[in-house]
């Protein structure tokens, strides 16, 4: 069994998928309404907060997806003592943290990122960190090198073996000036995450500034941080002797909405996405129209649908926040399938995130993937060396298929080119779709989707 496979197994296993394979039987516009709770993007990095606590922290809103099962795992092994008070909440209570053998991280990370971001907080509570090799979604190189340069910065001493990473503070984490190539949301959470308690200021430069972000230095400041968020990507980090629990209740993941709104217009449907929210979705809610999708905005959710008429074509360049998402724009082409006429798709943040499109072209799609991008057009994102674009003739008529879910956002758009698609599609490794969608099979039901798990 493959590592890709593997991965797709296990994540299923934890929110008790009973089968990684489904069959969807498409052409049924979906129609209903369904909820979007915590984002994986801040319900995680939240959950790892707590490790900076000297009290018990409470985050509300906690999504029932894989990736929080993994941080639960990992924070377990290290001491901290997790209860669940009610449906979606959690209760962390750190005040036993300790280390954990290698072999226990490297079974409870699996192929996570999110073990990177244990470092500084454990740096902090231990004077060292264990990290094992780094997995993840295979949609092209994250180097950690961002992370391991910030650690450095800091005071930390990295050592890098053969299964992983070992660092030390034997002096303590000081305040550090730090600027970042790419504003990396990775890195900005690991400044953010080490620079709290690190003695001194910390200048961090060129930072992300995602809502996701955000909401996390929001958490920081409850647990008595000092975080200053200045013009021009600039954070300021007072350090402090410091930290008690939170009281949290997680932002809404605008990742899902959008997956979901999409999945309304590729399939011509109407569905109302409960806990939607309209400043988080700004930039593709404009895309969203331009193409020819209607929404309403209400004061619980945004009801997204397919009015009628044509789909039209745009071109697409993704960004950093406040631009338009690498994570939208996978379950966005699916629809841009049906428009008519040439979309194009610049992909400017991972290189390797149109593989997704191979099995839609299978169905019938014609997606023209150029690898080293689409060169002297017209442009408003800064052009990046391993960026790559994808032109999207349509419309054209989907038909069904058997596919191997590749990562997680390809893995959502699969299930949308599955259910718009005429005829029977049997999707394998769905597993890896339950890393980020919250019950995504009892919302598929709610929808009116038609398919059942295979063996």
């Amino acid at each position: 069994m493959n590592s890709l496979v593997q991965d797709a197994a296990a994540a299923g296993a934890r929110v008790g998928l009973k089968s990684d394979e489904i069959v969807i039987r498409g052409g049924k516009p979906l129609i209903g309404r369904i909820e979007v709770r915590g984002a994986k993007n801040l319900a995680t990095k939240a959950m790892v907060a707590s490790l900076l606590g000297d009290t018990p922290s409470i985050l509300k809103d906690v999504p029932d997806i894989s990736d929080v099962n993994v941080v639960r795992g990992l924070l377990s092994i290290h001491g901290v003592r997790i209860t669940d008070p009610a449906r979606g909440e959690m209760i962390l209570d750190p005040s036993n943290v300790e280390g954990a053998h290698f072999a226990e991280i490297d079974a409870h990370a699996g192929s996570s990122r999110i073990p990177i971001l244990f470092c500084g907080p454990l740096l902090h509570r231990l004077g060292e960190a264990f990290i094992p090799d780094l997995g993840g979604c295979r949609i092209g190189d994250r180097p950690i090198d961002f992370h391991m340069d910030a650690l450095r910065a800091f005071g930390a001493i990295v050592d890098k073996s053969y299964n992983g990473i070992h660092l030390t503070a034997p002096n303590g984490l000081k305040g550090a000036d730090i600027e970042l190539p790419y504003p990396s949301v990775g890195a900005t959470e690991q400044v953010l995450l080490t620079a709290v308690l690190a003695e001194g200021v910390t200048e961090l430069r060129n930072a992300a500034i995602e809502p996701e972000i955000m909401d996390l230095i929001a958490i920081l400041q409850k647990m008595g941080a000092i975080v200053n968020v200045e013009p021009n990507r600039v954070i300021f980090i007072e350090g402090v002797k410091s930290l008690r629990g939170y009281t949290h209740r997680a932002i809404n993941d605008r990742n899902e909405a959008a997956s979901w709104a999409s999945a309304a217009l590729a399939t011509k449907g109407d569905i109302f996405v409960e806990g939607a929210k309209q400043q988080d979705l700004m930039t593709f809610l404009n895309v969203f129209r331009k193409v020819g999708g209607e929404f309403d905005v209400h004061e619980d959710g945004i009801r997204f649908y397919h009015p009628g008429g044509e789909l039209k074509p745009v071109v697409i360049e993704t960004d950093v926040h406040p631009g338009f998402m690498t994570d939208w724009q996978q379950p966005l082409v699916v629809a841009l399938t049906q428009a008519h006429g040439v979309s194009i798709v610049h992909e400017t943040v991972y290189e390797n995130r149109f593989q997704f499109t191979e099995a839609l072209n299978d169905m019938g799609a014609k997606i023209v993937v150029h690898k080293d991008g689409l060169k002297n057009v017209e442009r408003r994102v800064a052009r990046r060396d391993f960026e790559q674009a994808a032109v999207i003739t349509g419309p054209t008529d989907l038909h069904g298929a058997d596919i191997r879910v590749p990562d997680l956002r390809g893995g959502f758009s699969h299930l949308i080119a599955a259910l718009t698609a005429e005829g029977e599609s049997k999707i394998t490794n769905v597993g890896i779709i339950a890393r980020g969608y919250e019950h995504f099979v009892a919302k598929l039901r709610k929808l009116g989707a038609d398919f059942d798990f295979a063996g």
